[in-house]
């Protein structure tokens, strides 16, 4: 068994054409938009321009994600086991593009008379220990964060299973954070208040280009030469439509999605501080003292634990992000939700869950979160996140074939 976000470019040697996909499904696509446009009318009646102004960005990112295949796990994975880097090198690219845009314009403080701030979290031991196993979690429940919203907004039904135990474990991991949050920590450390942006920027595209540069001389050393695309079944406006779209594509549209995300919500893009919130909200629906938990004593987070989810920008965006696969899916011809899972895929699915939510509590945040946005803020927690993670992956990747999982190789 393999991911949805696994892309034929990443498994096939002699990149044959991709085949002609099905007709568009008129009725899933019209489910989809039509969810994204009242919702997005009726949150900017009930609440604010800019929340309906997300829940559409949160549409677009879950397009992307889909239509680029965009997955972190099965990059980190394919590269960890066959040494291919296509994946890791676009996520160099995004990370790239991101602190171009991130990095000047938090240092001012503002954009476009937008207060902004970075995501920034304690460099320590909950850090190491949760990226550790959210690494873990990422191969055995098929996704990360962003890449269990999208497989699941695109029909995949074994990650509603892995979605639903990343929730209970979010809950489980707010509940544990303070006492993970006082274990040895050097506290949040920004690059760019330390270095000043400007060397900030430069050692972080250094740094990202000696990554790709590795992944290149490894994958051509390995394999004598790097795997290329498969031929796309539609060019132009077509593929743009309806997929697949290039890696390189994707990349900048998600770094761009995550400034976008910036401006509007006055901080970048997160995925899993919503499932902690909705994973607690169930809990108190049995009868838990939820709010006496240390995790909601913050202000901020008692107030969204006593609002309505839909008062919550994460909340919003991974509803849009859902949806935005749907209409992906839909687009594309490949929406076919399947519920037969083998037992032990199932079993993979609750663990890789808990151990993910668990996981990006303690990490404060995850691939999204403290990676992606924690590097695009200059977060020196957000490398240690990726350090951590990756590691995790590795034995992640080699317990994927006692649960009856697949590990992918191009030959």
């Amino acid at each position: 068994m393999t991911d949805l976000s696994v892309d034929a470019r990443l498994l096939a040697p002699d990149h044959p054409r991709i085949s002609e996909p099905n007709s568009i499904n008129k009725a899933v696509v019209m489910v989809g938009l039509g969810a994204l446009a009242s919702g997005a009318v009726a949150l900017a009646d009930a609440y604010s321009w800019r929340l309906g102004a997300l829940f559409v960005l949160g549409g677009f990112l879950g397009l992307v994600l889909y239509h680029a295949l965009f997955g972190f796990t099965s990059a980190w994975r394919v590269f960890i086991a066959d040494g291919r880097g296509a994946g890791l090198r676009a996520q160099m690219l995004m990370l790239a593009i991101a602190v171009v845009l991130f990095f000047p314009t938090l240092a001012h403080g503002s954009l476009f008379g937008q207060a902004v701030h970075g995501e920034y979290g304690a460099v320590g031991a909950s850090v190491l220990v949760g990226a550790f196993l959210f690494g873990i979690g990422m191969q055995l429940g098929g996704g990360c964060a962003s890449g269990t919203l999208y497989t699941a907004g695109g029909g995949n039904m074994r990650m509603f299973v892995t979605l639903g135990f990343f929730i209970i474990g979010s809950a489980i991991g707010a509940l544990h954070l303070p006492w993970w949050s006082a274990q040895p920590n050097i506290g949040s450390i920004s690059l760019i208040e330390t270095l000043g942006w400007g060397p900030a920027l430069a050692i972080s595209l250094a740094v990202f280009g000696a990554i790709a540069i590795a992944t290149w001389v490894i994958e051509k050393r390995r394999h004598g030469t790097l795997l290329t695309s498969a031929a796309p079944s539609h060019r132009g406006w077509r593929r743009a439509l309806r997929g697949p779209w290039p890696l390189a594509a994707g990349a900048v549209a998600l770094a761009l999605g995550n400034f976008a995300t910036l401006y509007l919500a006055g901080r970048p893009w997160g995925v899993t501080s919503a499932f902690a919130l909705w994973g607690s909200k169930l809990f108190a629906l049995t009868g838990a003292d939820v709010a006496s938990w240390g995790y909601w004593q913050n202000p901020a987070r008692s107030a969204a634990l006593h609002q309505s989810i839909f008062r919550d920008v994460t909340s919003v965006m991974d509803f849009g992000i859902i949806l935005g696969a749907l209409t992906a899916a839909g687009i594309a011809g490949k929406f076919a939700p399947s519920w037969r899972i083998p037992a032990r895929s199932l079993l993979c699915a609750v663990v890789g869950g808990l151990l993910l939510g668990y996981g990006a509590r303690l990490a404060y945040g995850c691939n999204i979160g403290a990676y992606f946005s924690g590097i695009a803020s200059g977060s020196l927690h957000g490398w240690l996140w990726l350090a951590a993670a990756f590691a995790g992956s590795i034995l992640g990747t080699r317990l994927r074939p006692l649960f009856g999982l697949s590990v992918e190789r191009s030959g």
